[in-house]
């Protein structure tokens, strides 16, 4: 009778931390997918069956094989194109099932692939879901989520990407010996799993109470809102924030710059979209020119080709590496609001830079002639591609997908985030697609590349990039409306990990106000009815 009786409510009955639960498992699943989605395709690039069936055995197709794994990502940049456009209309929610829809097609026509134009659409059609997915789960996260725990959730989902990624190296390893069609056909399969998870649960979810608002669906809006703080929907908090919300969206609108300004340059002041957008689009760009693709897409290729290891034990390096990214991914979650984002991208860039300097020069040893211990520097450098990792994960892993959701405000939140993945595609796709000519045609000095890379983004993360941890996204909107530095390195508020006094201030001003006037409406409803009374006694 309960179970019955619960499955009639709204959400399955479920308010406040257990509804944020059953958000984050949904978008958690989701990049989960996705990080399963980038690591198996390293294990089936190097599968000879799959070599023998598309005929791409051979140095002189190396090209063709780096076109087949990285017009995946030409796909993700369509997709977060597509999220562009429709995110906004269709909502949160939809936008999701939308690009699940697509990548269970292109899940289907990769495990069916028997040509290498099979393979290409099967690998764009995926890419288009995955593009879609990735630039608006984050967003739907973000915008249901609390302010203490936003950036905790989103560095969680980004952990579970990694338990995607480690999956798919251990699965690769595991049917490496299966060998055959089913060694490399059965783990493209497995991404329908995932679908099957997410079309159980999105459809029941409540949408983004801050997208309803600004499609003036206040009621609805405001039931939403009760249920993710498990409150009453007149209690003052409820009141106060969807206040602050609404105004937050009256202000943009009547500041926004439409897309024909924005791409000619014409602006006007208030907002800081442009700012803004560039800031979230740059943390993806950074991340991708870190050089973590590289590893994700190529791990096992980097082992055999500059390492010389064989293809058993690169596997299974590539493998056991996957866990320290994901034991430090993990480990990210409870630091990312006390450390704030700034500190944490500026160390884990750095990891990196150390990493890649140390990789550059064991390899520029090894691969030196008459050099006695060729073999041991190689070796040695392996250490490091498992340091990498664990850096990346500290930091520039989830980092660049939460700050877009952050730093746009809302009505350009949907479309600030496809921009920021847009940015992560298509930088994803020059990475992939140079790595494995870089790799054969420069050797060592291939690792230059990114010892730079890295060297010019922490000046970059310490100059510009403001601090988003423990503010409400509302808190955000106030600070640009206040027309903060362009650099920002000396401004407090701009870089204090704590919440700025003046936002803590304001928001208790807009929660007395809220009850005040509701302490107001209630008088005014009493005495309307002793009026009622009075007169009905006379009558």
């Amino acid at each position: 009778m309960a179970l019955s009786s619960r499955a009639k409510q709204p959400y399955f009955g479920f308010k406040g931390k257990w509804l944020t639960f059953w958000i984050t498992l949904a978008c958690a699943t989701d990049m989960t997918l996705f990080g399963y989605d980038q690591g198996v395709f390293s294990g089936v690039v190097i599968s000879k069956d799959y070599l023998d069936t598309h005929n791409l055995n051979g140095p002189e197709n190396t090209s063709t094989l780096s076109i087949i794994t990285s017009i995946y990502t030409i796909g993700c940049f369509l997709g977060a194109i597509t999220a562009f456009y429709i995110g906004e209309t269709i909502g949160r929610k939809k936008t999701v099932l939308v690009g699940t829809a697509i990548m269970t097609v292109g899940a289907i026509l990769q495990t069916s692939s028997f040509s290498v134009p099979h393979i290409i659409v099967a690998r764009v059609v995926t890419g288009i879901g995955n593009g879609i997915n990735t630039a608006t789960a984050p967003v739907w996260q973000t915008e249901t989520s609390k302010v203490h725990n936003r950036g905790k959730l989103v560095m969680l989902e980004m952990g579970l990407n990694i338990f995607g990624f480690s999956l798919s190296n251990w699965v690769n390893y595991g049917m490496s010996f299966v060998g055959g069609s089913i060694g490399w056909r059965l783990p493209l399969a497995l991404q329908l799993a995932f679908c099957i998870v997410l079309f159980s649960t999105i459809p029941w979810l409540p949408e983004s109470p801050r997208w309803l608002l600004a499609h003036d669906r206040e009621t609805e809006a405001s039931m939403i809102l009760a249920d993710l703080e498990d409150k009453p929907i007149d209690d003052p908090y409820v009141v106060a924030e969807r206040e602050e919300i609404i105004y937050g969206i009256e202000y943009e609108r009547q500041n926004a710059i439409n897309w024909g300004d924005l791409l000619r340059g014409r602006t006007k002041g208030g907002t800081k979209t442009i700012r803004r957008l560039a800031l979230g689009a740059g943390t993806q760009a950074m991340q991708q020119f870190g050089g973590i693709n590289i590893m994700s897409y190529y791990l096992p290729t980097v082992l055999i080709e500059s390492v010389k290891l064989d293809d058993s034990m690169a596997r299974l390096i590539a493998a056991c590496a996957s866990v320290a990214y994901l034991f430090a991914s993990l480990a990210a979650a409870p630091l990312v609001e006390k450390l704030g984002r700034r500190i944490m991208m500026m160390v884990s860039t750095a990891i990196q830079l150390l990493c890649f300097l140390l990789v550059t020069v064991l390899l520029h040893f090894s691969e030196k002639p008459d050099y006695p211990y060729q073999v041991e520097t190689a070796k040695a450098s392996v250490v490091w591609f498992f340091i990498y990792y664990m850096g990346f994960g500290l930091g520039m892993l989830g980092i660049p997908w939460l700050y877009p959701t952050e730093i746009n405000s809302l009505p350009m939140r949907t479309k600030g985030a496809a921009v920021a993945t847009m940015t992560n595609w298509i930088t994803n796709f020059v990475v992939v697609e140079i790595t494995p000519i870089g790799i054969q045609k420069l050797g060592w000095k291939f690792y230059i590349i990114w010892v730079i890379t890295n060297a010019l983004f922490l000046p970059i993360i310490w100059l510009f990039y403001p601090e988003t941890a423990n503010r409400t996204l509302e808190d955000l909107d106030a600070f640009y409306r206040d027309n903060p530095p362009l650099v920002l390195h000396r401004d407090r508020d701009s870089t204090s990990v704590r919440r700025p006094e003046r936002f803590i201030q304001a928001q208790g001003r807009d929660i007395e106000e809220a009850a005040h006037n509701l302490r107001r409406r209630g008088s005014i409803l009493v005495h309307d009815a002793a009026d009622k009374s009075e007169k009905s006694l006379s009558d």
